[in-house]
């Protein structure tokens, strides 16, 4: 049986490099598997202009230049979906399940993970490429051990800060990480850091606002300490002391 290479790709500068460290030691990739994921029926979950080089730039310039081709997956449902339905049944039943919490969120499981995995078990027997950099112990240690899993970059040493010169020369740096944006991921996500958010609420500010309005029904706070108006609340008031001085 062929045993084929995969490469779980987020078109993020992690992915990118490992990708691109792979086969330039000689390995091959027979396929990246992209987890297209929706805020709801139209409306991505990439920030805007991630959205469009993946499909514009990345898509063709992976299959053309490294000779990797695209799958994109997608699940049954959109964030918004999740978002809304109730719970079943316990104690929690009839309650929307509104924001993810920090410890088991819906959303990766949901909207990522099981779409990924649907998939990989349709290619019979794999080697995973993944992109964990190899400053990230705690990522690493998850996936040390496994024979299925391949880390370029833990195996050749190339730390986070590396990976963006990789995926800059060969062309395959999202635009999306100006400004100093050192992560990338979905625009709703609530392990974003205070920085990402208020960058979110200053560029992207329809973005926000559907995150407001999301924060009148959860009945969880977006984060594991505030909710999103708490949120807002704050960034208002350091507007506020920006301003006179």
């Amino acid at each position: 049986m062929t045993i084929k290479t995969i490469a779980s790709c987020s078109f993020g500068k992690d992915s990118m490099a490992a990708i691109i460290t792979h086969i330039k030691h000689g390995g091959k990739v027979d396929l990246a598997l992209y987890a297209k994921i929706m805020f709801d029926d139209t409306l991505s979950a990439e920030f805007p202009e991630h959205e469009e080089w993946i499909h514009k730039v990345a898509i063709p310039k992976l299959e053309k230049d490294w000779g990797v081709s695209t799958k994109i997956v997608q699940g049954d449902s959109t964030y918004k979906d999740r978002f809304y339905r109730k719970y079943g049944k316990g104690e929690k039943i009839g309650r929307i399940y509104g924001f993810p919490l920090l410890i088991g969120p819906w959303c990766n499981s949901c909207l990522k993970v099981g779409p990924i995995e649907k998939n990989k078990k349709k290619l019979g027997e794999i080697k995973e490429i993944i992109g964990i950099a190899y400053d990230e112990p705690n990522r690493m240690r998850s996936k040390r051990g496994d024979s299925n899993t391949i880390l370029p970059l833990v195996e050749h040493k190339i730390t986070q800060e590396q990976s963006f010169e990789i995926a800059r020369v060969a062309g395959l740096l999202s635009p999306a990480y100006r400004g100093g944006t050192k992560r990338l991921g979905c625009w709703f996500c609530h392990n974003q850091r205070v920085g990402e958010l208020r960058k979110l609420r200053c560029e992207y500010p329809k973005l926000w606002n559907i995150l407001l309005e999301l924060d009148q029904d959860s009945p969880t706070k977006f984060t594991s300490t505030l909710t999103v108006v708490e949120y807002e609340e704050r960034f208002a008031m350091e507007d506020r002391q920006l301003k006179l001085f």
